[in-house]
């Protein structure tokens, strides 16, 4: 056998991809701190309540909380999934606490909110997702804080619409239900989930209620293409999704999944335009944009366009 000259034959290998070594100026955000956001934190820990901001790590913390304004988790801070970019827990969680509700709702109290987001790890093992207690907490903060709007924020609850509906028969003002991704990476960045069920979820939610605004958001830099995340926004409209987010993703470890690309503010600008273009009442779209970012903006600005739309 003779050996082969490398030196005489033209050999196209196509170069590994590099990623992005170092943030860009727009992604960087200030460490949370002052008076307001040591407020919420120790409200928090008083009322035994979780939120989002803090488990997933969301660079918008010091931001919100320094407005009064936080995005609460609850039904625990286990979740049944593993998603490849969410710095929650996986494992086990605990039994539902049915107290939950009642400390949530005081805590909106306490805050004096008019805009709250509720979110929620999944709870796989459970047949009904833990909707109740998204439904006992929106029933119970319309009680005791009266006028303050509700965001939730919910798990796609496997597709199921008769969990889907004791969520929506509490009547949120905003149904947020997150796709994160592209069909072609969901088994990637979110193993146990599946695209048709997000597409389910906020189609059922908009025929089960057809006033309350629905909402779905996007993470960029994943290893989408451009025309890929194009193609969810057209998805999003043809449901009847009235409000999209799209944001940067961030590895929040080592451990999770690896950053490909940091999209230009001029790209996050194109999609936004795209989006309105659709026909989306409202598209925040940004480096550091997450699902809950100027939440109470949206909810006021767009019920105001529902009102013109639909007099009493």
């Amino acid at each position: 056998m003779s050996l082969i000259d490398l030196d005489t034959i033209d050999v196209a290998i196509a170069p590994k991809p590099q990623r992005p070594r170092r943030r860009p100026e727009w992604i960087k955000v200030r460490a949370p701190g002052g008076e307001a956001y040591e407020n919420v934190k120790k409200l928090m820990r008083s009322k035994k309540l979780h939120t989002v901001c803090e488990e997933a790590m969301c660079p918008n913390i010091g931001e919100c909380w320094g407005r009064g304004t936080a995005t609460f988790l609850i039904m625990g801070d286990t979740c049944t999934r593993s998603c490849g970019f969410c710095d929650i827990k996986t494992g086990r969680p605990a039994p539902l606490d049915w107290e939950e509700p009642e400390r949530l709702a005081q805590a909106v109290k306490a805050m004096n909110l008019r805009h709250v987001v509720i979110t929620s790890v999944n709870r796989d093992e459970r047949p009904d997702g833990g909707a109740p207690i998204f439904a006992l907490s929106i029933e119970r903060i319309r009680e005791i804080q009266p006028g303050c709007s509700i965001e939730v924020l919910i798990p796609d609850f496997k597709g199921d619409p008769d969990a889907l509906k004791i969520v929506m028969d509490a009547k949120p003002e905003i149904l947020n239900h997150n796709v994160e991704t592209v069909p072609r990476l969901f088994r990637k960045v979110q193993p146990q989930d599946q695209y048709s069920w997000a597409m389910t979820t906020l189609e059922n939610a908009k025929k089960m209620q057809p006033d309350v605004l629905t909402k779905s958001g996007i993470m960029v830099g994943l290893g989408e293409s451009f025309d890929e995340v194009v193609s969810v926004i057209h998805d999003l409209a043809n449901v009847g999704v009235n409000i999209l987010t799209v944001g940067q993703y961030l590895q929040p470890s080592k451990q999770h999944l690896a950053l490909e690309r940091y999209y230009e503010p001029e790209q996050f600008t194109e999609l936004r335009d795209i989006a309105l273009g659709l026909g989306f009442q409202w598209a925040e779209c940004g480096p550091l944009v997450r699902s809950s970012y100027r939440a109470e903006q949206q909810v006021r600005a767009l019920s105001k366009i529902y009102k013109q739309l639909n007099p009493a």
